[in-house]
């Protein structure tokens, strides 16, 4: 039974001013006219595919069925493949290149199905260079794939178990300190760690927040931003200064009630953030004392 997909959901670093997103859906329109094109994101930082499979974990388990296409792609002309990988029993088809940036999401989908290697130029249009694969490669396919074409058309099987995998951030436990890092920071300047409440359970109700200490270079001189914070559930109980959020995706956050944490402690992703038991039993306003601190990025 041939299957069609009726929803493209489309994560890119081509942003919105030039006309590349543009291009792209336009492309997928003339080949598949019904279908429908949900924008996830075209704002990640260009070339960041570490940061484009960390949105794309963040997005796949509310994506609608259907094809999943990513691209960030710093490799695109290269000698790196272009896949498309099944999962759930064919429910959904992932679409992009095989670099890594959608080896988180496809485990979290249910792991990988059949796989191909996008070698098959009946399904691209013809490009007069190789630098544009999404207009090309990647948005004809996922939009052939919406018209009932089977994944086995699309080029060679390959072992899904030899794509190649993501670059996932885990926390590391030292002297009984929890070292996490900021993964990502939303446009209210609200900061996800990679770390999870359950990480930090035996920490007690109040958790030492370290932001800023190991640096190099001329920052090694400055003082970490030392606070005690209790893990709160929304914005408006962490009343004044910064709080520690259980964010919507389950992980902890570092969030200003009506401001930016990132702003205040002028943070970003990558920055390392130590969390640990208290030494004493500071209250939160005696903690919220802060030394203005720019932090570099670790890695």
């Amino acid at each position: 039974m041939t299957k069609k997909y009726s929803t493209i959901s489309f994560l890119s670093d081509y942003g919105t001013r030039d006309e590349f997103v543009g291009v792209v859906k336009s492309v997928i329109y003339e080949i598949a006219p019904t279908c429908r094109v949900v924008d996830l994101t075209h704002e990640i930082e260009p070339f960041d595919v570490r940061a484009g499979s960390l949105s794309l974990a963040r997005c796949v388990s509310y994506v609608a069925s259907g094809v999943v296409l990513a691209v960030v792609d710093p490799g695109v002309g290269s000698t790196r493949r272009a896949i498309a990988v099944e999962v759930a029993d064919g429910k959904g088809v992932f679409v992009g290149p095989d670099n890594g940036l959608l080896a988180m999401a496809i485990a979290l989908a249910g792991g990988a199905g059949r796989a191909v290697c996008l070698t098959n130029t009946d399904y691209h249009l013809d490009a007069p260079g190789e630098t544009f694969a999404g207009r090309d490669i990647f948005g004809p396919v996922a939009a052939h794939l919406c018209n009932g074409v089977d994944l086995s058309e699309l080029g060679e099987l390959i072992d899904p178990s030899l794509l190649l995998p993501g670059v996932v951030p885990l926390p590391r436990e030292e002297n009984g300190s929890l070292h996490g890092e900021v993964t990502w920071v939303d446009r209210f300047g609200n900061c996800q760690l990679n770390i999870g409440p359950d990480e930090v359970t035996a920490f007690g109700e109040v958790v030492r927040v370290e932001i800023g200490s190991l640096l190099s270079g001329a920052s090694a001189s400055r003082e970490p931003v030392v606070r005690a914070l209790k893990i709160v559930r929304s914005y408006d109980q962490i009343g004044s200064g910064l709080g520690l959020v259980i964010d919507s995706y389950g992980m902890l956050s570092l969030c200003v009630d009506r401001g930016s944490a990132a702003t205040e402690l002028q943070i970003g992703q990558g920055d390392l953030i130590i969390l640990s038991t208290p030494t004493d039993s500071p209250s939160q306003d005696s903690a919220s004392v802060t030394t203005s601190v720019k932090i570099s990025p670790t890695r």
